[in-house]
Order: C-alpha cells, then structure tokens, then sequence
C-alpha cells in the first residue's frame, strides 16, 4: 500500500477502498431489522454487554417504528444523502443487535430485499460469531451467489481477545469461538470486519495491542476500532456514575489509537477510528461528540510524528 492507495490518509480507511474498488464513496445506511441477540432474549443473559444501549448497537438506524420494512428504512435513508456532491451508492448495514440470530427464512428476506435496491453496493451485517450456525453460513453463500455483482461483509464484535476483560463485560463466547467463525467465513469468501473497543475496564495499552496482533495474524479483512462510551441505561454507567471505571481522555485515545495503527497490518481496511455516541444517551467521554475535531486531531498528530498504519507491523501466523 502506498499514499496514492490512502488518498492522503496515514492509513487505510473504509473511504480509499470504497474509491479505489468502486470509483465513488460508498454511504452507510444503518438498518433495524427487528432482531434480538442471544444477550437479550434469555439464552445467555438478558441485558446485553455492559456497554451496550437497549437500542442493541443501533441507536443510529432508522426508526424501524416509523419506516418497518428494509425497503422503506432504505428510502429514508437515502433521502439524507440527496445533497451529497459525491458518490451515489450506498451500503445497507444491518446494524441494531445480532443479525443473522434469526429465522433463516426471514433472514434470506431482509438481505434480499437490501440487494435487491439498484443503489446498494452491497451489504455489511453486524453480528456474533456464535450466531453464525452453519444454516445461516450456506444461507450467506447463497445470497452472495445470487447478488455476484454485490459485497456482503459480517462484522464480528470481538472488542478483545482476553477472557478476564470478555467475562467482565458479559460477551458470552471464547476467543476460540471468533477463530473459529473467521476461518469458516473466509473459506466461504465473506470478508471479516472486526470490532475493537479501546479504553474497556481493567485493559492495559499492551494488551490492547495483543488483540492487535491476534487480528493481523488470523487476517481480518476489516477493522473498526472504537472508544467506549458509557451510555445512560447501560450496566456500565454505574460504574462510571460511582467512580469505579474512568473513560480515556482524548491525548490517552488517540496515543493508543496511533499504537493501535502503527501495528496494523497495512493490508487491514480501517472501518471505524472513533464511533459515534448519541448525544442524548453518552454520559463519558464528552470530548468525542466532536469527531471532526478528534480525525483532525489523529492526521495531525500522525503527520507530526511521521507515523502511518502498519509502520511498526511484524508479520505472524496462528
């Protein structure tokens, strides 16, 4: 990879492959497609992760009370975008809860109904690795058959390797478990985008950068790295309301953030550098409700220290 392939960012964003794949910008429409998650609906737990809303992840997909159909959620979507100087297209991102922890049948609807619309380049679903039975997997192959001239991308939230830290905030599966699911998804072809959160409880910069590697070595196709936010309804706000768990600052972020990249196989697409808290829900950290400013702040950072994705990466095998 060089700068021409980064369109002058000191890493591989979502933005330069989406230009250099398919000519355009490519837009994110955030899709709720009703679904629950094993963490919800009693089988592993009833509240979720600690940090997660009750919107399950999707307080910024489209009212599904408002617009209940994909195809309706879609034309809402779209409407945001019709001032938009670049780029036409768009991804349908099954975000809100598991979404492939569903009847199959109703799953073949929704994705079919998303690749179905002629601006959507494709899709991205967002889901757990112990959601991905092998039903669903030959029901993913099928779909990607169907729509050849379309992506279709699963997001795993992993958000760390390390047992102690994935107990503490109830993720419910092994790491084995995610290794598992990767190797299977790639053997079908469907490119792998992994959550990351940085700044979670207990977790020290290295080891951060052990879950780093991990993803370099079992190649991940993607990455979203993401600060945690400590949202209002969440286990996790307790914590932080009694002073038992205090959120990064903005130089402590993006410190680890520019770590985070510096080890990142350069190969790696780089979805998410920051994530999004609604501004109603976020308790900690107020700094990120500017993101503008917290990008800005990284390039330059980054520029000053001479710095970019994968300059300290060492290639290694599971």
């Amino acid at each position: 990879m060089n700068d021409i392939n980064w369109h002058g960012k000191p890493y591989y964003s979502l933005d330069a492959y989406c230009k250099n794949t398919y000519g355009e910008k490519l837009y994110k429409i955030a899709l709720n497609a009703g679904l629950t998650c094993p963490n919800r609906d009693g089988t592993l737990g009833n509240n979720g992760c600690i940090f997660c809303s009750a919107g399950g992840s999707g307080d910024f997909a489209v009212d599904r009370q408002r617009y209940p159909s994909i195809g309706a959620q879609l034309n809402a979507g779209r409407a945001l975008f019709h001032s938009k100087e670049t780029g036409r297209r768009y991804i349908a991102y099954f975000q809100a809860y598991t979404n492939t922890y569903g009847d199959p049948d109703y799953l073949r609807t929704i994705y079919e109904e998303a690749l179905q619309e002629p601006s959507a380049a494709g899709i991205s679903i967002a889901t757990r690795p112990d959601c991905i039975p092998q039903n669903v997997l030959t029901l993913l192959v099928n779909i990607k058959g169907k729509f050849p001239d379309k992506f279709v991308w699963i997001e795993l939230g992993l958000q760390t390797i390390h047992e102690e830290t994935a107990r503490f905030i109830r993720r419910g599966y092994s790491l084995e478990v995610y290794d598992k699911c990767v190797v299977k998804l790639q053997e079908a072809g469907i490119p792998v985008i992994t959550h990351v959160i940085l700044g979670l409880p207990g977790e020290t910069p290295k080891q951060v950068l052990q879950t780093i590697a991990h993803l370099n070595a079992i190649g991940t196709w993607g990455i979203k790295l993401q600060l945690l936010h400590i949202l209002k309804g969440t286990d996790l706000a307790p914590l932080y309301e009694r002073g038992d768990y205090l959120p990064l600052s903005e130089e402590d972020y993006l410190s680890l953030l520019i770590r985070c990249l510096e080890h990142l196989s350069p190969e790696i697409v780089v979805h998410r550098l920051t994530g999004d808290g609604p501004r109603d829900l976020l308790l900690a950290p107020l700094w990120s409700l500017d993101k503008r400013h917290v990008l800005n702040t990284l390039h330059h950072t980054m520029k000053l220290q001479d710095t970019r994705q994968g300059s300290h990466y060492e290639r290694h095998t599971l």
